[in-house]
């Protein structure tokens, strides 16, 4: 049988042991107090550490910065292609007003030199919109957006800011149809403003040009020279600008003349044309046109004019025909 010693009693030695190391660790703690306290030697060591340790923290939070970074990347391009779209739209529309302005101005333009062309001769016109425009070769018709109801008459004179236009052939209760002096069915009795010779203009489908034939070889007629309605036939009042002569040669014959004229109304543009509601005085110097054409070169044309005057007025009659 095992026998009973008694009870057990630690090692003397090994409490000394462990007196000892408590008293160096408090030693040691008392020491590395007063270096921090006297130099800072602990704070400089922190940051020594701090410095070691820093590329870890970069590496730690690079995910967090990288996520933070694209979903601001993301915001800042949804509100740029926003505030582009916006721009865009606001300046589609700034486009949209200022081409409107642009219109405007034009428009605006051409009615005063409408309104500035009836003041100068003090006429008595009216301004009838233009509602369609006919051009073709075989067929110039203006369908103005006025007809009985405002006044507008069969046979009145449509003339713009440059000269005369044509005449009305048709009159509907709301509008009224123009037939254009290039016409090919139109003709106009017109006098040379210089000498005063009278001829007659025919239209040939063109809009910038008229045809002057039967010009006698020794009337007064220059390249230059502004033609102006003459009266005769009544069709149209006397001294409205009809065109000028761009060009003059031999027709087919050789025995008469054929000019080329450029018309004075701007007949392929405008938005409005001006109707006559009576028929103005002549100027003088149509009043004095017979005494200008006395000579041995003004009869013949001036002649001519007289016998064709009512064959240009039933010319016009035959192409206002509906």
């Amino acid at each position: 049988m095992p026998s009973y010693s008694g009870p057990t009693t630690p090692s003397r030695g090994g409490d000394v042991a462990g007196t000892l190391r408590l008293l160096a660790y408090l030693a040691l703690a008392l020491v590395l107090i007063v270096l921090d306290h006297r130099g800072g030697w602990l704070s400089q060591a922190r940051s020594q550490a701090g410095l070691l340790v820093q590329p870890l923290w970069m590496v730690a939070g690079w995910p967090g910065r990288m996520a933070q970074r694209l979903y601001d990347d993301a915001g800042t391009l949804s509100q740029l292609t926003a505030e582009n779209n916006r721009l865009r739209n606001d300046l589609l529309v700034s486009s949209a007003r200022i081409a409107r302005l642009q219109t405007l101005a034009a428009d605006n333009a051409r009615l005063r030199g409408l309104l500035g062309a009836a003041e100068r001769g003090n006429l008595d016109v009216q301004l009838a919109p233009i509602l369609d425009v006919d051009l073709d070769p075989t067929r110039q018709r203006l369908v103005l957006d006025s007809g009985s109801t405002g006044g507008v008459r069969m046979g009145q004179s449509v003339i713009d800011a440059g000269g005369l236009v044509g005449q009305v052939i048709e009159v509907r209760p709301v509008h009224a149809v123009v037939l254009v002096l290039t016409d090919p069915s139109h003709a106009v009795p017109v006098a040379v403003a210089r000498s005063g010779v009278r001829l007659v203009a025919h239209g040939d489908g063109r809009t910038n040009a008229l045809r002057l034939p039967g010009i006698p070889l020794s009337a007064d007629v220059q390249v230059g020279d502004r033609l102006v309605t003459s009266g005769l036939g009544g069709r149209f009042p006397a001294g409205f600008p009809v065109g000028e002569i761009l060009a003059i040669a031999p027709d087919d014959s050789g025995a008469f003349l054929v000019g080329e004229v450029r018309p004075a109304a701007q007949l392929d543009r405008g938005r409005d044309v001006l109707l006559l509601r009576t028929v103005p005085a002549p100027p003088p110097e149509l009043d004095a046109a017979p005494d200008a054409g006395t000579g041995d070169g003004a009869d013949g044309p001036a002649d001519a004019g007289q016998a064709e005057a009512p064959d240009a007025g039933a010319t016009v009659e035959d192409g206002g025909a509906p």
